[in-house]
Protein backbone atom coordinates (compact mmCIF):
# COMPACT_ATOMS: atom_id res chain seq x y z
CA UNK A 1 0.00 0.00 0.00
CA UNK A 2 1.40 3.29 -0.84
CA UNK A 3 0.47 6.06 1.43
CA UNK A 4 0.20 9.50 0.65
CA UNK A 5 1.14 12.40 2.79
CA UNK A 6 1.20 15.97 2.39
CA UNK A 7 4.68 17.30 2.41
CA UNK A 8 5.23 21.13 2.68
CA UNK A 9 8.32 22.86 1.97
CA UNK A 10 9.77 23.47 5.31
CA UNK A 11 9.59 20.17 6.11
CA UNK A 12 12.36 19.79 4.17
CA UNK A 13 14.15 22.02 6.59
CA UNK A 14 13.20 19.85 9.18
CA UNK A 15 14.12 16.09 8.39
CA UNK A 16 16.70 14.91 5.84
CA UNK A 17 15.35 14.09 2.69
CA UNK A 18 16.57 10.18 2.75
CA UNK A 19 15.72 9.75 6.17
CA UNK A 20 11.76 11.06 5.14
CA UNK A 21 12.21 8.63 2.19
CA UNK A 22 13.53 5.93 4.16
CA UNK A 23 10.51 6.55 6.46
CA UNK A 24 8.14 6.74 3.76
CA UNK A 25 9.49 3.58 1.85
CA UNK A 26 9.14 1.61 5.36
CA UNK A 27 5.31 2.45 5.76
CA UNK A 28 4.95 1.38 2.13
CA UNK A 29 6.10 -1.64 2.74
CA UNK A 30 5.36 -2.56 6.50
CA UNK A 31 2.19 -2.77 8.16
CA UNK A 32 3.03 -0.72 11.54
CA UNK A 33 1.08 -0.80 14.66
CA UNK A 34 0.62 2.35 15.85
CA UNK A 35 2.53 4.97 18.16
CA UNK A 36 5.87 3.06 16.91
CA UNK A 37 9.07 5.54 16.75
CA UNK A 38 11.08 4.90 13.40
CA UNK A 39 14.85 5.71 13.69
CA UNK A 40 16.65 6.38 10.38
CA UNK A 41 20.09 4.24 11.24
CA UNK A 42 21.80 6.43 8.12
CA UNK A 43 21.29 9.75 9.86
CA UNK A 44 22.02 8.09 13.37
CA UNK A 45 25.61 7.56 11.53
CA UNK A 46 26.18 11.00 9.93
CA UNK A 47 25.14 12.68 13.58
CA UNK A 48 27.51 10.44 14.71
CA UNK A 49 30.32 11.10 12.77
CA UNK A 50 29.75 14.30 12.64
CA UNK A 51 30.03 15.26 16.66
CA UNK A 52 33.54 15.61 18.03
CA UNK A 53 34.91 16.02 14.21
CA UNK A 54 36.03 19.49 14.97
CA UNK A 55 37.72 19.56 17.94
CA UNK A 56 41.07 18.75 19.02
CA UNK A 57 42.07 15.54 21.41
CA UNK A 58 38.02 14.37 21.52
CA UNK A 59 35.95 11.74 22.91
CA UNK A 60 32.63 11.12 22.65
CA UNK A 61 30.15 9.24 24.97
CA UNK A 62 26.42 9.04 23.52
CA UNK A 63 24.10 9.82 26.54
CA UNK A 64 21.67 6.92 27.09
CA UNK A 65 19.24 8.69 28.82
CA UNK A 66 18.32 10.55 25.26
CA UNK A 67 17.44 7.27 23.95
CA UNK A 68 17.83 3.48 25.29
CA UNK A 69 16.30 1.55 22.62
CA UNK A 70 18.14 -1.99 22.67
CA UNK A 71 18.71 -1.51 18.88
CA UNK A 72 19.71 2.18 18.77
CA UNK A 73 22.47 1.74 21.69
CA UNK A 74 23.74 -1.99 19.59
CA UNK A 75 24.30 0.17 16.41
CA UNK A 76 26.09 2.91 18.02
CA UNK A 77 28.05 0.94 19.92
CA UNK A 78 29.06 -0.95 16.46
CA UNK A 79 30.13 2.41 15.44
CA UNK A 80 32.59 2.73 17.96
CA UNK A 81 30.91 5.24 20.24
CA UNK A 82 31.67 5.34 24.04
CA UNK A 83 28.92 6.09 26.40
CA UNK A 84 27.63 8.16 29.44
CA UNK A 85 25.29 6.77 32.05
CA UNK A 86 23.42 7.51 35.05
CA UNK A 87 21.70 4.12 36.77
CA UNK A 88 22.40 0.86 37.26
CA UNK A 89 19.40 0.00 34.15
CA UNK A 90 21.61 1.74 31.69
CA UNK A 91 24.70 -0.02 32.80
CA UNK A 92 22.69 -3.11 32.48
CA UNK A 93 21.50 -2.28 28.84
CA UNK A 94 25.57 -2.13 27.98
CA UNK A 95 26.69 -5.17 29.71
CA UNK A 96 24.04 -7.12 28.18
CA UNK A 97 25.95 -5.39 24.51
CA UNK A 98 29.49 -6.53 25.85
CA UNK A 99 30.50 -2.89 25.85
CA UNK A 100 33.72 -2.48 28.00
CA UNK A 101 34.04 0.07 31.27
CA UNK A 102 36.74 2.08 29.65
CA UNK A 103 34.03 3.06 27.32
CA UNK A 104 31.40 3.86 30.07
CA UNK A 105 31.80 7.26 31.96
CA UNK A 106 28.97 8.64 34.61
CA UNK A 107 28.27 12.39 34.72
CA UNK A 108 24.82 11.85 37.39
CA UNK A 109 26.46 14.12 39.93
CA UNK A 110 24.38 12.81 42.39
CA UNK A 111 24.06 8.72 42.39
CA UNK A 112 22.38 6.10 43.72
CA UNK A 113 24.46 3.30 45.89
CA UNK A 114 23.76 0.50 43.68
CA UNK A 115 24.68 2.21 40.99
CA UNK A 116 27.74 3.36 42.47
CA UNK A 117 28.41 -0.72 43.65
CA UNK A 118 27.38 -1.84 40.33
CA UNK A 119 29.87 0.57 38.74
CA UNK A 120 32.21 0.03 40.28
CA UNK A 121 32.44 -3.43 39.98
CA UNK A 122 32.44 -3.53 36.46
CA UNK A 123 35.28 -1.20 36.44
CA UNK A 124 33.93 1.87 35.34
CA UNK A 125 36.43 4.76 36.05
CA UNK A 126 35.14 8.00 35.75
CA UNK A 127 32.71 10.36 37.96
CA UNK A 128 31.40 13.44 38.18
CA UNK A 129 30.67 15.16 41.57
CA UNK A 130 29.62 18.56 43.45
CA UNK A 131 29.28 18.13 46.77
CA UNK A 132 31.47 16.93 49.90
CA UNK A 133 28.77 14.55 50.01
CA UNK A 134 29.15 12.53 47.19
CA UNK A 135 33.67 13.28 47.26
CA UNK A 136 32.41 11.07 50.55
CA UNK A 137 30.34 8.01 48.28
CA UNK A 138 33.06 7.85 46.13
CA UNK A 139 35.85 7.40 48.39
CA UNK A 140 34.09 4.55 50.36
CA UNK A 141 32.52 2.84 47.47
CA UNK A 142 34.83 3.41 44.16
CA UNK A 143 38.31 4.14 46.09
CA UNK A 144 40.73 5.50 43.41
CA UNK A 145 38.11 6.55 41.17
CA UNK A 146 39.36 9.44 38.69
CA UNK A 147 36.46 12.03 39.14
CA UNK A 148 35.03 15.47 37.65
CA UNK A 149 33.94 18.64 39.23
CA UNK A 150 30.38 19.80 37.69
CA UNK A 151 30.55 23.64 37.01
CA UNK A 152 27.39 25.74 37.12
CA UNK A 153 27.40 27.70 34.24
CA UNK A 154 24.64 30.39 32.21
CA UNK A 155 21.84 28.01 30.15
CA UNK A 156 20.20 31.24 28.64
CA UNK A 157 19.12 30.39 25.15
CA UNK A 158 18.70 26.60 25.70
CA UNK A 159 15.36 25.51 25.81
CA UNK A 160 15.59 22.67 28.68
CA UNK A 161 17.84 24.26 31.18
CA UNK A 162 20.24 22.27 33.29
CA UNK A 163 21.37 24.87 35.24
CA UNK A 164 19.41 24.47 39.05
CA UNK A 165 19.69 21.07 40.26
CA UNK A 166 23.70 20.46 39.54
CA UNK A 167 26.67 22.38 39.64
CA UNK A 168 28.65 24.36 41.50
CA UNK A 169 30.42 27.90 41.56
CA UNK A 170 33.69 28.25 41.48
CA UNK A 171 35.18 28.93 44.56
CA UNK A 172 33.47 26.27 45.89
CA UNK A 173 34.11 24.09 43.39
CA UNK A 174 38.08 24.92 43.70
CA UNK A 175 37.46 23.64 47.63
CA UNK A 176 35.99 20.33 46.13
CA UNK A 177 38.57 19.60 44.13
CA UNK A 178 41.16 19.92 46.73
CA UNK A 179 39.44 17.57 48.76
CA UNK A 180 38.88 15.15 46.76
CA UNK A 181 42.24 14.47 46.15
CA UNK A 182 43.25 14.48 50.03
CA UNK A 183 40.09 11.85 50.17
CA UNK A 184 42.13 10.10 48.26
CA UNK A 185 40.39 10.14 44.82
CA UNK A 186 41.93 11.44 41.68
CA UNK A 187 40.47 14.75 40.21
CA UNK A 188 41.27 14.21 36.85
CA UNK A 189 38.99 17.38 35.22
CA UNK A 190 36.31 19.94 35.21
CA UNK A 191 32.57 19.31 33.87
CA UNK A 192 29.23 21.31 32.59
CA UNK A 193 26.85 21.66 30.71
CA UNK A 194 25.09 24.73 28.74
CA UNK A 195 21.73 23.28 28.42
CA UNK A 196 19.59 20.66 26.05
CA UNK A 197 18.86 21.95 22.51
CA UNK A 198 21.21 25.46 23.06
CA UNK A 199 20.61 27.73 20.22
CA UNK A 200 23.10 30.40 21.96
CA UNK A 201 26.85 29.58 20.66
CA UNK A 202 27.69 32.21 23.46
CA UNK A 203 26.93 29.85 26.28
CA UNK A 204 29.92 27.60 25.24
CA UNK A 205 31.94 30.79 25.40
CA UNK A 206 30.99 31.67 28.44
CA UNK A 207 31.12 28.12 30.27
CA UNK A 208 34.85 27.81 28.70
CA UNK A 209 35.50 31.09 30.43
CA UNK A 210 34.19 30.10 33.80
CA UNK A 211 36.10 26.57 33.38
CA UNK A 212 39.52 28.15 32.79
CA UNK A 213 39.50 30.04 35.91
CA UNK A 214 38.62 27.08 38.24
CA UNK A 215 41.32 25.17 36.14
CA UNK A 216 44.13 27.49 36.81
CA UNK A 217 42.87 27.92 40.84
CA UNK A 218 43.31 24.27 40.73
CA UNK A 219 46.54 24.32 39.28
CA UNK A 220 47.72 26.83 41.98
CA UNK A 221 46.54 24.50 44.49
CA UNK A 222 48.72 21.77 42.94
CA UNK A 223 46.42 19.36 41.25
CA UNK A 224 47.03 19.91 37.54
CA UNK A 225 43.75 18.85 35.56
CA UNK A 226 43.77 17.04 31.98
CA UNK A 227 39.88 16.68 31.09
CA UNK A 228 37.56 19.12 30.15
CA UNK A 229 34.15 17.26 29.87
CA UNK A 230 31.70 19.99 27.93
CA UNK A 231 28.65 18.28 28.10
CA UNK A 232 25.84 18.35 25.34
CA UNK A 233 23.84 20.63 24.12
CA UNK A 234 23.70 20.44 20.12
CA UNK A 235 20.88 21.56 19.14
CA UNK A 236 18.28 19.10 16.35
CA UNK A 237 15.34 20.88 14.13
CA UNK A 238 12.20 21.19 15.02
CA UNK A 239 10.46 23.52 14.16
CA UNK A 240 13.24 25.93 12.66
CA UNK A 241 16.89 25.81 11.62
CA UNK A 242 19.29 25.55 14.27
CA UNK A 243 23.47 26.16 14.69
CA UNK A 244 25.44 23.57 12.79
CA UNK A 245 27.33 21.04 14.68
CA UNK A 246 30.27 22.19 12.87
CA UNK A 247 30.05 26.14 13.56
CA UNK A 248 29.65 24.89 17.13
CA UNK A 249 32.37 22.62 17.25
CA UNK A 250 34.68 25.43 14.97
CA UNK A 251 34.47 28.10 18.00
CA UNK A 252 34.51 25.51 21.03
CA UNK A 253 37.80 24.15 19.45
CA UNK A 254 39.25 28.25 19.18
CA UNK A 255 38.32 28.82 22.46
CA UNK A 256 39.59 25.55 24.44
CA UNK A 257 43.50 25.90 22.13
CA UNK A 258 43.34 29.68 23.65
CA UNK A 259 42.24 28.83 26.99
CA UNK A 260 43.63 25.51 28.33
CA UNK A 261 47.05 23.54 27.91
CA UNK A 262 47.51 21.98 24.85
CA UNK A 263 46.96 18.27 24.78
CA UNK A 264 44.10 18.46 27.22
CA UNK A 265 41.45 15.32 26.84
CA UNK A 266 38.16 16.77 25.84
CA UNK A 267 34.71 14.69 26.37
CA UNK A 268 31.60 15.74 24.38
CA UNK A 269 28.37 14.06 26.22
CA UNK A 270 25.69 13.94 22.91
CA UNK A 271 22.55 12.81 23.63
CA UNK A 272 19.48 15.00 21.08
CA UNK A 273 22.31 15.58 18.89
CA UNK A 274 22.94 11.81 17.90
CA UNK A 275 19.60 10.55 17.42
CA UNK A 276 16.68 13.68 17.73
CA UNK A 277 16.34 14.35 14.22
CA UNK A 278 16.20 10.48 12.98
CA UNK A 279 13.51 9.68 14.77
CA UNK A 280 9.66 10.17 13.49
CA UNK A 281 6.97 8.89 15.41
CA UNK A 282 4.58 7.10 13.25
CA UNK A 283 0.91 8.06 15.32
CA UNK A 284 -2.66 7.99 13.84
CA UNK A 285 -5.67 10.67 14.54
CA UNK A 286 -8.17 8.88 16.79
CA UNK A 287 -10.45 10.99 16.95
CA UNK A 288 -11.35 15.09 15.89
CA UNK A 289 -13.28 17.30 17.89
CA UNK A 290 -14.52 21.16 18.48
CA UNK A 291 -13.99 22.20 21.84
CA UNK A 292 -14.19 26.08 22.75
CA UNK A 293 -13.81 27.55 19.18
CA UNK A 294 -10.83 25.16 18.51
CA UNK A 295 -10.42 22.59 16.31
CA UNK A 296 -9.02 19.19 18.32
CA UNK A 297 -6.82 16.57 16.56
CA UNK A 298 -6.61 13.13 19.12
CA UNK A 299 -3.56 11.25 18.40
CA UNK A 300 -2.75 7.65 19.54
CA UNK A 301 0.79 9.04 21.13
CA UNK A 302 0.82 11.98 23.63
CA UNK A 303 2.90 13.42 26.19
CA UNK A 304 2.46 10.28 28.93
CA UNK A 305 3.66 8.17 26.45
CA UNK A 306 6.46 10.03 24.23
CA UNK A 307 6.15 13.68 23.87
CA UNK A 308 6.57 14.56 27.53
CA UNK A 309 9.25 17.39 26.10
CA UNK A 310 6.63 19.30 24.93
CA UNK A 311 5.52 20.15 28.69
CA UNK A 312 9.05 21.51 28.51
CA UNK A 313 8.63 23.53 25.91
CA UNK A 314 9.11 21.73 22.71
CA UNK A 315 7.63 21.99 19.53
CA UNK A 316 7.49 19.70 16.66
CA UNK A 317 6.80 19.91 13.13
CA UNK A 318 3.99 17.21 11.63
CA UNK A 319 3.32 15.71 8.23
CA UNK A 320 -0.25 14.37 8.03
CA UNK A 321 -1.47 11.73 5.65
CA UNK A 322 -2.91 13.34 2.65
CA UNK A 323 -6.81 12.85 2.90
CA UNK A 324 -8.70 12.16 -0.28
CA UNK A 325 -11.74 14.01 0.91
CA UNK A 326 -10.22 17.27 1.25
CA UNK A 327 -8.85 17.22 -2.42
CA UNK A 328 -5.88 15.36 -2.02
CA UNK A 329 -4.66 12.98 -5.11
CA UNK A 330 -1.55 12.14 -6.58
CA UNK A 331 1.93 10.82 -5.02
CA UNK A 332 3.82 11.83 -1.72
CA UNK A 333 5.78 14.64 -1.46
CA UNK A 334 2.59 16.74 -2.84
CA UNK A 335 0.42 19.03 -0.86
CA UNK A 336 -3.24 18.55 -0.87
CA UNK A 337 -5.67 21.42 -2.03
CA UNK A 338 -6.86 21.86 1.84
CA UNK A 339 -6.17 25.19 3.50
CA UNK A 340 -3.86 24.83 6.81
CA UNK A 341 -5.89 25.88 9.84
CA UNK A 342 -4.98 25.91 13.68
CA UNK A 343 -5.33 22.39 15.61
CA UNK A 344 -5.08 21.72 19.47
CA UNK A 345 -2.63 18.14 19.32
CA UNK A 346 -3.49 16.08 22.13
CA UNK A 347 -2.77 12.80 22.97
CA UNK A 348 -4.96 9.27 24.00
CA UNK A 349 -5.23 9.68 27.87
CA UNK A 350 -7.99 10.68 30.17
CA UNK A 351 -6.02 13.16 31.78
CA UNK A 352 -6.85 16.74 30.47
CA UNK A 353 -3.01 17.18 31.03
CA UNK A 354 -2.72 15.41 27.63
CA UNK A 355 -1.92 18.45 25.28
CA UNK A 356 1.03 18.23 22.46
CA UNK A 357 0.39 21.98 21.56
CA UNK A 358 -1.58 24.17 20.70
CA UNK A 359 -2.09 26.45 17.31
CA UNK A 360 -0.58 23.61 15.27
CA UNK A 361 -1.13 24.63 11.39
CA UNK A 362 -2.25 21.68 9.83
CA UNK A 363 -4.41 20.19 6.96
CA UNK A 364 -7.22 18.28 7.33
CA UNK A 365 -6.64 14.78 8.51
CA UNK A 366 -9.21 12.08 8.40
CA UNK A 367 -10.00 9.65 11.66
CA UNK A 368 -7.44 6.72 11.07
CA UNK A 369 -4.68 8.83 9.22
CA UNK A 370 -0.95 8.35 9.76
CA UNK A 371 0.74 11.59 11.13
CA UNK A 372 4.56 11.43 11.32
CA UNK A 373 5.47 13.56 14.18
CA UNK A 374 9.52 14.75 13.14
CA UNK A 375 12.47 15.16 15.36
CA UNK A 376 11.23 12.65 18.10
CA UNK A 377 14.66 10.35 18.16
CA UNK A 378 15.68 11.79 21.97
CA UNK A 379 13.64 11.92 25.11
CA UNK A 380 10.33 10.59 24.00
CA UNK A 381 10.44 6.75 24.42
CA UNK A 382 12.86 7.49 27.25
CA UNK A 383 10.70 9.30 28.85
CA UNK A 384 7.53 7.08 28.27
CA UNK A 385 5.32 5.51 30.50
CA UNK A 386 1.96 3.08 30.55
CA UNK A 387 0.09 5.54 32.66
CA UNK A 388 -3.67 4.63 31.56
CA UNK A 389 -2.59 1.22 30.21
CA UNK A 390 -1.32 2.75 26.99
CA UNK A 391 1.89 1.08 25.87
CA UNK A 392 5.54 2.71 25.56
CA UNK A 393 5.82 2.83 21.56
CA UNK A 394 8.18 -0.01 20.14
CA UNK A 395 11.35 1.70 18.82
CA UNK A 396 12.47 0.38 14.92
CA UNK A 397 16.23 1.41 13.17
CA UNK A 398 15.33 1.48 9.88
Amino acid sequence: MTRVFGIEPFHREIISKSSLLNVLSFLDTHEVETPVLLMDGEQVKRKAAAIGKNIRGSKVFFAVKANPGLEVVRFLAGLGLNFEIASEGELELLARLGVEAGRIITSNPVKTFKFLERAAAYGIKYYAYDSREEVEKLARMVPGAKVYLRLSVPNEGSEWPLSKKFGVEIDEGAALISHAARRGLDPVGITFHVGSQCTNVYNWNNALYKAKILWEIAAGNGINLSVLNIGGGYPVRYTKVVMGIERIEKNIDGLIGELFPPGISVFIEPGRAVVGDAGVFVSRVIGKSRRADEDWLHLDVGVFNGLMESVGGIRYSYIVERNPAAGGGGQSGETDGSARRPWTVAGPSCDSFDVIDTNVMLREPAVGDLVLVLSCGAYTTSYASEFNGFAIPKTLLV
